[in-house]
């Protein structure tokens, strides 16, 4: 399998700015009891495969991204790179995740290792889909 790069610039890697933003609109999400839902209505970022939010802050206890797979299936990740720590993007074109460092670790749709300078896979939450709700299990 051929490994495929974001097309980043050298200083947003070594600052590890990723690509994917906050939801562009407030309240598509809510977190209680261990389940984040995610509102597929409001969140317009996962209209399309590639698609893609990162979800930080009231009172969610891990970084996680969303992503709406070009294999037409949702995911969601720790956003944590197993080996610096710093946030994950998709890589369009691919049913993979991407560290936003320098050191490009990469990880397939289930979150397995694929590149990078640790083999440790990162953690996917289980997601189920009710209607136009996502359910992920973050606890």
């Amino acid at each position: 399998m051929s490994i495929k790069f974001n097309k980043r610039g050298f200083f947003q890697r070594l600052l590890g700015i990723p690509a994917t933003g906050n939801p562009g609109v407030d309240g598509c999400w809510d977190y209680a009891d261990g389940k984040l839902t995610v509102d597929l209505g409001k969140a317009v970022e996962l209209k399309t495969p590639g698609g893609a939010i990162k979800l930080e802050g009231n009172n969610l206890p891990k970084r996680v991204l969303v992503v709406f797979g070009e294999d037409g299936n949702y995911h969601a990740y720790h956003n944590k790179c197993s080996h610096m720590g710093r946030r994950l993007d998709p890589v369009p074109g691919t049913d993979t995740v991407q560290c936003c460092s320098i050191s490009k670790s990469t990880y397939d749709v289930e979150g397995g290792y694929l590149h990078g300078p640790k083999h440790h896979p990162i953690l996917s939450f289980p997601i189920k889909k009710d209607q136009e709700k996502l359910i992920i299990s973050v606890s």
